[in-house]
């Protein structure tokens, strides 16, 4: 017996996806597929997995429920990621300018409910600059990225 098998754009359809979504999960390896010719073939099995092992139609309402209660939030998923950042080997200097520049690009953030909260410590002694982030996924993501560069400049 043979297993139903989907091409990217069915499984978009069956999901309620974008065909580039499913692209994507293929190409980040979150999703397995097998490539035929210039396109993928997608198991059913696969689409259970990915869906948490609920068919099809109990994921597109799922799927439509979460997009309702987003849209009452004004579009934010009301997900919040605790990130500690341990940076060494920093002078008093570097820790203050780093300091400055991301309290500055934390108050440019626009005024929304999911505020992010930022903490930023010095430890002289050790010279070790701790930085505690509280926000949503996207808003602490772009923190670290700016993180990252200052740390190397």
């Amino acid at each position: 017996m043979s297993e139903e098998v989907y091409t990217v754009e069915q499984f978009a359809e069956r999901l309620k996806l974008h065909p580039k979504t499913v692209l994507r999960f293929i190409k980040d390896g979150r999703l397995r597929a097998v490539k035929v010719g210039k396109s993928y073939r997608i198991l059913r099995t696969e689409m259970e997995a990915m869906t948490g092992g609920m068919t099809p139609e109990v994921f597109k309402e799922a799927v439509a429920a979460y997009r309702g209660v987003l849209e009452k939030r004004g579009g934010r998923s009301g997900a919040r990621v605790t990130s500690i950042v341990d940076l060494p080997d920093v002078t008093p200097d570097a820790a203050q300018r780093i300091a400055r520049t991301l309290t500055a690009a934390r108050a440019s953030q626009t005024a929304h409910a999911d505020a992010m909260s930022l903490e930023v410590v010095h430890d002289p002694a050790r010279r070790h600059l701790k930085v505690l982030i509280v926000g949503s996924p996207g808003d602490t993501a772009a923190m670290l990225k700016m993180i990252d560069v200052l740390a190397e400049g």
